[in-house]
């Protein structure tokens, strides 16, 4: 008991001594906090989506054939995404949750694990997918875009070390309320993406595969300045010391417990993002996959306040538990998803209003001007999927920040694999809708997923606080 109470006062004079303002940010007012954390990671993530729109407008002028062969490549870098931003969310949540237990040594330890683990994801993701290239696109239905999604996604997937690395360390600077660096290093590794996609697309002539070589040098930029952050400058609040590094499986398990179901939500999302390109074949062809893949970059611009927002809760909440503040858990949430709420409705309106021009952006080449009209039409209608996903993302972040990834996993599980092929294929096939059927299944899949997801939220939370009182 001694010993375990010195661990503590020495914790608790360690958190004191390099308290950041991050730190002080998290332990403080809930909304500031939100607002505080969250404006960071839109700005960071605004350029981040301009990149992948810049991205799809450099290769829209290879044809719709490049489009289709990226969009067989997306859901494996998704993929890759989904693992890494998993064991970044669990790890920023098991590290925002020792903050608010004001327990710095415990913080330290869950970063230095969470690098090591990164490093064996890394390697088991990356070894795989580069030597059956060939064999997958062609089983998933690439079909005559195979060879430009093997010469893409070969560099992708040699690459991925950097794409698993940014993701984690800008959880961990997330998660211990650092958002603003964490914007830094996103930012300008999406700024040079911008600047080298012509380069390497055109210039060097490297087509499909330029596009992918300019994606895996600048994450190899960012990955180096927030390595220089960590190990070097070492003015993080998290520290790490690999040499007395030993492995702990309380640990493991606290940040698998949410990184887990967090990695499997994102491969879920992979996973309906490979059903929904097999679903599209069947009813069109690959110009199908070419405008999915295409309008659900410019998706990506709409949702991005709620994610940034969702970026920020998850260390909010978790901070909030930490502290047994259940009361702040319930403000930050609901905050939260009103926020979002009221952005994502202004966004909606906007997309539906200008999907024309919106749509023309990527169909001024001559070979992808075909899909200009489906394109118009997917944007129209997946502009009232925007206005309901802050209830449904937002509380899976709250879940997540709180230890719950079970409970996150279960409502997008239910989302993505359920109830999206389910109301897909009705609206597609059973009602004979086509295309059209299939965009008007996602939004249909998508509200009713949401609600789930909301009412078990705050069932949730009124549970937390009646133990509270008892």
């Amino acid at each position: 008991m001694n010993d375990k109470s010195s661990v503590k006062d020495a914790s608790d004079a360690i958190l004191q001594n390099k308290e950041t303002e991050g730190v002080k940010t998290l332990l403080g007012d809930p909304k500031r906090a939100i607002i505080k954390l969250s404006l960071p990671m839109i700005a960071a993530m605004s350029v981040q989506t301009i990149y992948n729109l810049v991205d799809a407008i450099w290769v829209s002028g290879l044809g719709a054939d490049a489009l289709a062969a990226i969009g067989f490549v997306y859901p494996f870098f998704f993929l890759a995404m989904g693992l890494s931003n998993g064991l970044g969310v669990g790890a920023g949540s098991a590290i925002s949750r020792r903050i608010g237990a004001r327990d710095k040594l415990g913080a330290d330890n869950v970063a230095v694990h969470t690098i090591v683990i990164m490093l064996l994801l890394a390697v088991a993701f990356t070894i795989p997918l580069f030597a059956f290239a060939p064999d997958i696109f062609a089983l998933i239905g690439a079909g005559k875009t195979t060879g430009m999604a093997v010469a893409y996604g070969r560099v992708i997937f040699a690459g991925s070390i950097f794409i698993f690395f940014t993701n984690v360390a800008n959880s961990i600077l997330r998660g211990e309320g650092d958002a603003k660096r964490a914007m830094y290093a996103m930012a300008l590794g999406a700024g040079l993406n911008i600047v080298l996609d012509p380069i390497f697309i055109y210039y060097f002539g490297l087509g499909v595969a330029g596009a992918a070589w300019a994606t895996v040098i600048s994450l190899g930029v960012s990955s180096i300045i927030m390595l220089n952050w960590f190990l070097f400058k070492r003015d993080t609040y998290v520290s790490f010391s690999f040499s007395d590094f030993k492995w702990s499986k309380d640990i493991v398990m606290d940040i698998f417990r949410v990184g887990l179901p967090s990695s499997v939500m994102m491969l879920s999302m992979s996973f309906m993002m490979l059903i929904m390109n097999l679903i599209i074949v069947m009813v069109d062809n690959t110009d199908g996959v070419a405008i999915y893949s295409t309008g659900w970059r410019v998706v990506s611009i709409a949702v991005l306040p709620t994610m940034g927002i969702a970026t920020a809760l998850v260390p909010v909440s978790g901070a909030a538990f930490g502290a047994r503040s259940f009361e702040k858990v319930s403000i930050a949430h609901l905050y939260a998803v009103k926020i979002g709420f009221l952005i994502e409705a202004a966004i909606a309106v906007a997309t539906f209003i200008f999907a024309p021009q919106i749509a023309s952006v990527f169909t001024q080449a001559e070979d992808a001007a075909r899909i200009a009209p489906g394109l118009t039409t997917f944007l129209r209608i997946i502009s009232f999927y925007h206005p309901t996903i802050s209830f449904g993302m937002l509380s899976s972040s709250l879940f997540q920040g709180t230890g719950k990834g079970m409970n996150a996993l279960i409502v997008t599980i239910l989302r993505t694999l359920i109830l999206t092929p389910l109301f897909t294929v009705v609206f597609g096939f059973n009602l004979g809708l086509g295309l059209v059927g299939i965009w008007w299944g996602l939004v249909a899949a998508n509200a009713v997923g949401v609600t789930v997801a909301f009412s078990w939220a705050r069932l949730y939370i009124r549970g937390l606080m009646k133990k509270a009182i008892h």
